[in-house]
């Protein structure tokens, strides 16, 4: 795992409610979705609710990779890239609940461990 920079954190403060996530399917079909509940649990890890993943669901669990795509305000973009895994509990499952509105289902956390982070095309990480 690799650390975020303090830029990039200050960025994610100040982001968009909604990010992109993409896992790729065994086969290398593509697979986007805007996630709405999405979180940094520390300076290399963020996770996503999994409140209905299908193809997502599959794609981790196959062993995909992931990236999570956001902007911040001022319309920069920032990609995190790395392993990505569910976990239905444990302290990350528990800070994904926690800020989950009650109205949706809490199934697991689709946690991204930092690999490479990209500020358009300029690697950071």
């Amino acid at each position: 795992m690799k650390t975020v920079p303090p830029a990039v954190i200050a960025a994610w403060d100040q982001r968009e409610p909604i990010a992109v996530l993409t896992t790729v399917a065994t086969d290398g079909t593509p697979n986007t979705i805007y996630v709405g509940i999405v979180g940094r649990y520390d300076d290399s890890t963020f996770f996503v609710a999994n409140n209905a993943f299908h193809k997502t669901k599959q794609n981790i669990l196959a062993g995909s990779k992931g990236s999570l795509l956001f902007l911040t305000k001022e319309k920069k973009a920032f990609q995190i890239k790395g392993s990505i895994e569910l976990q239905a509990s444990g302290p990350i499952f528990d800070e994904m609940k926690r800020i989950t509105p009650e109205q949706y289902p809490v199934h697991s956390a689709a946690v991204l461990h930092v690999e490479e982070v990209f500020s358009g095309a300029d690697k950071l990480v």
